[in-house]
């Protein structure tokens, strides 16, 4: 149960991508104040957390309401994931919608959370591994993933001050890599099913 969950924090943390969307979080809200940077995540990540709870609760629900079934949902999925991987892994993002956006705490925060953080990706995923690892596992790692990047974009003026983009986008790139490679099991599991 334990590798389980550490295999989901994994994959969660490769597909919410929290470095991208910390990476865009810190562009997006650098004239802001820290109350309006507080105030920009919190939102970001609770519109993300709800998504991810509409996703958890009904995903399988949707699955049946649109006649489809996993196997099917799993090569949909796998695609989705792999193409973005290999957005990721060349180094592209879609941060440019954010910053050419209205930069109010609103507008930022609901760009983040959705694509960003709980896109197409996160929301296949999340709809797999409920039916793969079960609700609590996926609910469970989703919620830790979205407190790790509550804490990144909370703490963004000190971690920058370590690290530059040059080296978040670097990690970026190598969580596409995974990203991609969690596409292609998930269309071998959807083909072999």
């Amino acid at each position: 149960m334990l590798y389980s969950l550490l295999q989901l924090i994994i994959l969660f943390f490769v597909i919410f991508d929290p470095l991208l969307s910390f990476v865009v979080f810190f562009g997006a809200t650098a004239d802001m104040s820290p109350e309006e940077k507080r105030k920009t995540a919190l939102l970001a990540v609770i519109v993300a957390f709800s998504i991810s709870v509409l996703c958890l609760i009904f995903g399988a629900g949707i699955l049946r309401l649109f006649n489809t079934n996993i196997q099917d949902f799993k090569i949909a999925g796998g695609i989705i994931l792999a193409i973005l991987g290999i957005k990721m892994s060349l180094g592209q993002s879609d941060s440019e919608k954010v910053m050419g956006t209205k930069r109010s705490a609103k507008a930022i925060a609901s760009i983040i959370a959705t694509p960003l953080l709980t896109g197409p990706a996160s929301i296949t995923a999340i709809i797999i591994s409920v039916h793969d690892y079960g609700r609590l596992l996926t609910a469970i790692a989703v919620l830790l993933v979205l407190i790790i990047t509550l804490i990144l974009f909370l703490q963004a003026p000190r971690i920058t001050r370590f690290t530059g983009e040059t080296a978040l986008q670097v990690v970026s790139t190598l969580m596409g890599l995974i990203t991609l490679s969690w596409g292609i099991m998930f269309i071998k599991q959807g083909f072999g099913s």
